[in-house]
């Protein structure tokens, strides 16, 4: 029973909960490697070529939850925990619905019950990672890829935008829960040129050389889903210490307008 006691004053600064998504390539693993004392628990490969401590691979959910209870039973050093990918983790989450179920094929569950079975699932890893976060005090970065989705809008026509490569339901439980939805990509520049009896051409250019600048945009808009609680500016480089640099700045107890 709640009691008057109890009640909390104040700003109460916890780790941050944050998911990071973009395209194949974009450095998302590399950033969340820079975190303070990452180990990542992966669902895919990809981690090869970057310096970092993780469990093996997981190929079935349990593995993934055993990771996350080993890192809330026994003792370690470790200050952030990196799940790389929710996609695939979502694979693996489907499956053992699957398995529940005794069927081959989440479709096979009707009327879409099967994604709705899935969140329960959600719930238990979102739980896992809250009690890391709450009980040992652990940073939670959460990594997926994009998707193109069409969002529609009741105040204007239909348009496409960017989100996290999940299915609906777990994209709002997810967004939702998370203290930050970052996403990154490339920042591109065009110009036009003139090319004679008023032809012109857009050029599109990056400020690197690998096609662009990696940036985060962190404030959503028509073109991609995004949130943050810290009062970040809409677009920041891609770059773990440029991002805690301006949480830690912006962190004033108010919500941003978006989160």
């Amino acid at each position: 029973m709640t009691t008057m006691q109890q009640i909390q004053r104040g700003i109460r600064h916890k780790p941050p909960r944050l998911l990071i998504y973009g395209t194949e390539g974009i450095g998302k693993s590399k950033t969340a490697s820079d975190a303070p004392s990452p180990i990542f628990v992966p669902t895919e490969d990809g981690l090869d070529q970057i310096a970092c401590d993780s469990f093996p691979v997981a190929t079935d959910l349990d593995q993934v939850t055993q990771a996350l209870t080993d890192l809330a039973t026994q003792e370690h050093d470790y200050q952030t925990v990196v799940i790389d990918t929710l996609d695939w983790l979502e694979r693996l989450i489907w499956a053992r619905v699957c398995t529940d179920r005794g069927v081959k094929n989440i479709e096979d569950i009707g009327y879409q019950k099967g994604y709705i079975f899935a969140l329960d699932l959600w719930r238990r890893i979102v739980d896992a990672l809250d009690g890391l976060r709450n009980q040992r005090g652990m940073c939670v970065v959460l990594l997926a890829h994009c998707k193109i989705e069409k969002f529609e809008d009741p105040e204007s026509p239909a348009y496409d935008r960017y989100s996290p490569r999940l299915h609906k339901h777990a994209t709002a439980m997810v967004t939702e829960w998370a203290d930050a939805v970052l996403f990154a990509t490339r920042k591109i520049v065009t110009r036009t040129e003139e090319q004679g009896f008023g032809q012109k051409r857009t050029i599109a250019s990056g400020n690197t050389r690998d096609g662009g600048e990696r940036i985060l945009r962190c404030v959503g808009s028509p073109a991609c889903v995004a949130k943050n609680r810290f009062n970040l500016p809409a677009e920041l480089p891609l770059d773990w210490n440029e991002l805690m640099n301006h949480m830690t700045a912006g962190m004033t107890g108010k919500e941003t307008a978006n989160g």
